[in-house]
């Protein structure tokens, strides 16, 4: 490689690097926002895919650009060296590994292994346009060619990342009805011989069961789940016609309380959708005429989950 060509790349290394380096410390307003309250950030465990297929979502531009920014590296860096691919590769990782570290010590960001893989994708896609295009007798088919790798194996990253994120990620169980888990209080919602009601003129028939209280006395229910995670609680609320328009319904989980419902706050029957994290316990207190019912709930599970 002739000299001033060389200088010339070497040059536009350093400025593209400082450019990577701009964007992984300062941009995104990083500094206003670095702040020490919470500790060194360091996620380990991968959490997402690296790109799937394209989105209009500034996750998907982010994404993209985690892998994309680290692209020219795996071609300029053997261009100005004569490099193999596993001493290339492990330099590279061990310097995204000092760069992530120092984010989560500045405080600018955190120490995060899903950019860890996806900005060694990118320079391995970098490697093998260089292997392509530019490591012999470089000429504009061999760019071209190079160009078209670079998209390629782009794509191939896309549906692999599609295909993994298919395989784990969770989906929504069917709904089972909350009167099939333990309850401990010993009061019992009807569960058989649901009565009809209507509200605000329309009719409503419960399926899986309903909660209501005695007269002017609320009744408690509490269930325990047994720590299940990401779970969606459902159920409907409403006073009916014909009564007196007034009661309450409270919903408390592991302590907190969650939601409460009374006449002041929907005149009809009310679809209740809560999602939880993680649960162990749940309570429900209904008061006056104020009724719950089809209370269930789904949990999102991986396929090989029964």
């Amino acid at each position: 490689m002739e000299a001033k060509l060389r200088k010339l790349i070497l040059t536009g290394t350093i400025l593209y690097t400082i450019l990577v380096l701009y964007f992984l410390f300062f941009a995104f307003n990083r500094v206003d926002h670095a702040s020490d309250i919470y500790g060194y950030v360091f996620m380990l465990v991968p959490e997402t895919v690296p790109l799937q297929f394209p989105q209009l979502t500034f996750s998907w531009i982010y994404d993209f650009g985690n892998v994309a920014a680290f692209i020219p590296f795996g071609i300029l860096i053997p261009l100005l060296y004569c490099v193999r691919f596993g001493k290339f590769i492990s330099l590279f990782v061990l310097s995204i590994l000092v760069l992530e570290t120092l984010q989560s010590l500045t405080h600018l960001g955190s120490f995060d292994v899903d950019d860890v893989i996806s900005n060694t994708l990118g320079a391995v896609i970098g490697f093998i346009a260089y292997r392509v295009g530019f490591s012999s007798n470089i000429s504009y088919k061999k760019l071209i060619v190079s160009a078209l790798s670079i998209v390629v194996l782009l794509i191939g990253v896309m549906m692999i990342s599609e295909t993994i994120n298919y395989a784990i990620e969770k989906r929504e169980g069917p709904i089972q009805a909350l009167t099939d888990v333990k309850e401990i209080t010993g009061t019992t919602p009807m569960t058989e011989n649901l009565p009809s009601f209507t509200i605000k003129s329309k009719r409503i028939k419960p399926k899986m069961n309903m909660y209501s209280s005695e007269g002017n006395r609320s009744k408690k229910y509490i269930y325990i789940l047994g720590n299940k995670k990401d779970v969606m609680f459902y159920s409907y609320y409403g006073i009916p016609d014909n009564v007196d328009f007034k009661g309450e319904v409270t919903i408390i989980a592991d302590g907190n309380l969650i939601a409460q419902y009374n006449e002041k706050y929907n005149k009809e029957a009310e679809a209740l959708n809560i999602p939880f994290d993680k649960i162990n316990e749940i309570t429900i207190i209904v008061s006056g005429n104020a009724k719950l019912w089809d209370v269930g709930f789904s949990e999102m599970k991986h396929w090989w989950v029964n």
